[in-house]
């Protein structure tokens, strides 16, 4: 009987053992960070009053979003003067090994704290970002994370971890939609004299033009800034600000299947913030789009009117000529928005 009982409590213990490593896994950052068909989303104003959200506490990968808080913490070290934008810093074997995307920096090579800030804002250049934080963060950029960390709870990102300046793949490097809107509405609200940098269209950077990927400053009436992201993991993340009459409003989308659809979701969202404030949404500006047909090596420009709405509307293309086609050849039809998304879009 005795030994019997010894069996039942050594199966009891490897159960309880197995519940807890179980539950251990699910609730680890690396298996709860990402949720795979599904849209975080989340609209608020300046003030942090939500106008609209979906699943937005769910914690997810940022990718280089993550530049938004290193961009935070240098702002933060600026307004401090302890930091100048025409000061220059290092640039280590560490900071110029990272992937792409970049601006081709050079390990022992120098550059200033603005063109590193027009990086992260433009191109989200990693090279550029882990300068900034290796020289912030006393030459350790590990120890920046910490310090990025640190600061996000001060503000009030209770769910985020931050393992790297640049948004690089790291399983413990996550966060939320709500502490991204957060983190946005700090980075306006904060430093005034330094949020202008994120509707920078574009920057020189040692003969190189660069333009800024962020698809709102282009296609969306009032918006300023902020921040793309994307890895394979995380899907396709943006967050975004406009304003339009009195009304500033932050708009975040993470996890997005394409570009295109977290642009629509996003652009959709900020109309229905805006029209609750009582403004009736802008006309949406042309935007540009390019499409390489298969088998050829030049590419048509499309002109892209952009609509409100992913289904059920049209989208006017103008296609423009080619170097040997004459200007009067362009010609104007009407498509539906699905034939649309399928033009390649950068």
């Amino acid at each position: 009987m005795r030994s019997l009982l010894k069996i039942k409590k050594t199966k009891v213990a490897k159960a309880v053992a197995f519940s807890v490593s179980l539950s251990s896994f699910f609730l680890s950052p690396l298996a709860h960070a990402q949720y795979v068909g599904r849209v975080s989303t989340i609209v608020t104003d300046i003030n942090g009053d939500v106008i609209s959200k979906d699943d937005p506490d769910l914690q997810r990968y940022p990718a280089s979003l993550t530049k938004m808080m290193t961009l935070y913490m240098t702002f933060r070290a600026l307004h401090a003067n302890a930091i100048s934008l025409d000061q220059r810093i290092p640039v280590s074997i560490h900071a110029a090994s990272m992937e792409p995307s970049k601006l081709g920096l050079r390990p022992g090579s120098m550059i200033t704290i603005r063109e590193a800030v027009l990086g992260l804002v433009t191109k989200s250049a990693n090279d550029a970002a882990c300068a900034l934080g290796e020289f912030i963060g006393g030459g350790d950029e590990a120890r920046f994370a910490q310090m990025m960390t640190q600061q996000a709870r001060v503000i009030g990102m209770s769910r985020s971890t931050f393992r790297n300046a640049s948004g690089l793949p790291n399983p413990d490097q996550v966060t939320t939609a709500r502490d991204m809107a957060t983190l946005a509405r700090h980075l306006v609200l904060d430093y005034p004299e330094y949020y202008p940098f994120f509707r920078t269209p574009s920057f020189n950077f040692r003969g190189r033009n660069i333009p800024n990927h962020d698809p709102l400053i282009r296609g969306y009436a009032g918006a300023d800034g902020l921040k793309t992201g994307y890895t394979a993991a995380a899907g396709h993340n943006l967050v975004g600000s406009a304003v339009q009459g009195n009304v500033r409003l932050v708009g975040v989308v993470m996890g997005a299947p394409s570009n295109g659809r977290r642009n629509t979701i996003m652009m959709n969202a900020l109309d229905n913030g805006f029209a609750k404030h009582g403004i009736a949404p802008a006309e949406r500006p042309m935007v540009l789009a390019r499409a390489t047909p298969r088998g050829r090596k030049r590419s048509n420009v499309i002109l892209a009117k952009a609509t409100r709405s992913s289904r059920g509307r049209t989208v006017e293309v103008a296609q423009l000529p080619t170097k040997k086609a004459k200007a009067s050849s362009v010609k104007r039809t009407t498509h539906s928005s699905s034939a649309v998304k399928k033009q390649k879009k950068r």
